[in-house]
């Protein structure tokens, strides 16, 4: 059984326009390297995301409560990894639209996390440091997604 069918039904929610515009791999190595490289931030990102989980729990086994805000966003970090990785898979095996979710995503959720981050009370230290250090590491895929050779790799149709 396999389950590209089911995968693609998935393509087609969010695939939007361009779900079906694939592109031959790439024989570029920078391109790789820098696909390889999004990989691991997004590793990072995890790690983050889990470490901040943990933060959570010895702070709430300590009866200190961090809080429904502070639970909300160690979910929406880990869901945002898990949807990143996701487009990346989909987008080192040649599929534009998941190429393009991640430039699009990479750009408006550090964004997000400043400005959440700025917002005065609304998280602990920790977790607005947390929002900062995400938000670097999706600047930093940004710029890799936004490189030349990978722009090169994924053309537009």
């Amino acid at each position: 059984m396999t389950l590209e069918p089911l995968l693609r039904r998935v393509d087609r929610f969010a695939g939007g326009r361009h779900r079906d515009h694939r592109v031959a791999p790439s024989d570029d190595p920078r391109a790789a390297r820098a696909l390889r490289a999004v990989a691991w931030i997004l590793a990072g990102c995890t790690a983050l995301g889990v470490a901040t989980v943990g933060v959570a729990l010895v702070l709430a086994a300590d009866g200190e409560a961090p809080g429904f805000v502070v639970w909300m966003r160690c979910l929406v970090l880990l869901g945002i990894t898990a949807s990143l990785f996701y487009f990346l898979w989909r987008a080192r095996l040649g599929w534009y639209w998941a190429f393009r979710r991640l430039q699009l995503f990479t750009r408006v959720f550090p964004i997000v996390a400043v400005v959440l981050a700025l917002i005065p009370g609304l998280f602990p230290g920790w977790v607005i440091a947390e929002q900062l250090i995400f938000a670097g590491l999706l600047i930093a895929a940004q710029a890799l997604l936004f490189s030349r050779p990978v722009r090169a790799a994924f053309p537009a149709p």
